[in-house]
């Protein structure tokens, strides 16, 4: 790395060569810096303390060891916020956003829930879209709890989301409009086979159930129409493969109209079904 006082550009330079990754460079020593990303185009010459050098050093250094961005970082960009992310919470993927899509577009609920709720992404994205409503989020991770609710915090919905430790819907009290739920659904095979940025830094229990990656699927279609009201709606999110036998999984627990839906990739990524009844 270059010395003290050096003009941001040079340092940026020298980060682009020692990674090999521009785009990956530039956000970590914005982080280093505690400056938006567009401020590096801005201020080229600003002079580089010896302290953000080697804060900047030190990042680089974790993501050749093979540490994500989002985790060097401590946030993920999602829905266009800034969610915190820690090794208790699954690093939020781009595709999830299929899910805030398909649940924003039918109406607001009066009240929903999110099951799993890990860095609360979900429960918070929705809320924020939708400032009437309330939420109760479920983990079983306490520490997933504290960086949901510092995220609840941070972009001003605390008030109206509830966190409960819970085993999916087994401390879940009430009936909602509206279930969402990202679970875990990496097959036990596939976990070998997944990029060691997901494999050696996400919780294993926030990846896979173990088996055919469908556990938590039986339990939560099981579970859900108990807790819906008439009309309400169940969503989750799945992986590869999996559209038909959780959409009969949710036709075997007496939810109707079940559809799936593609994420921005054409991908099968969305199983929904609905309570029969009327609201």
């Amino acid at each position: 790395m270059t010395g003290a006082g050096e003009p941001l550009a040079r340092v940026l330079r020298a980060g682009v060569r020692q990674l090999g990754n521009a785009r990956e460079a530039r956000l970590l020593l914005a982080g280093a810096l505690g400056v938006g990303v567009e401020r590096l185009t801005l201020e080229p010459d600003r002079p580089v303390s010896r302290a953000e050098e080697a804060r900047f050093g030190q990042m680089l250094a974790s993501r050749m060891a093979g540490r994500p961005v989002s985790r060097i970082l401590g946030r993920r960009a999602f829905w266009g916020r800034d969610y915190e992310v820690t090794d208790a919470v699954l690093d939020p993927r781009p595709e999830t956003e299929t899910l805030v899509a398909a649940a924003l577009a039918g109406p607001a609920p009066d009240r929903f829930a999110d099951l799993g709720t890990g860095s609360g992404v979900l429960a918070v994205t929705l809320l924020t879209e939708w400032p009437a409503a309330r939420a109760v989020a479920t983990d079983i991770s306490a520490q997933a709890l504290e960086v949901a609710g510092r995220n609840a915090a941070r972009h001003g919905v605390a008030d109206r989301l509830t966190l409960l430790k819970s085993d999916w819907c087994a401390s879940l009290a009430g009936r909602f409009a509206l279930i969402v739920s990202n679970p875990p659904y990496i097959t036990q095979d596939e976990m070998a086979m997944l990029a060691p940025d997901v494999r050696d830094h996400d919780p294993h229990l926030a990846l896979t159930p173990g088996g055919d990656g469908l556990d938590a699927y039986r339990v939560i279609a099981k579970a859900a129409p108990g807790h819906l009201i008439p009309g309400g709606h169940l969503m989750v999110e799945i992986g590869a493969g999996q559209a038909q036998a959780v959409s009969a999984l949710m036709g075997a627990a007496g939810l109707t109209a079940i559809r799936v839906l593609p994420d921005l990739d054409g991908r099968d990524r969305v199983v929904m079904g609905r309570k029969p009844g009327e609201k």
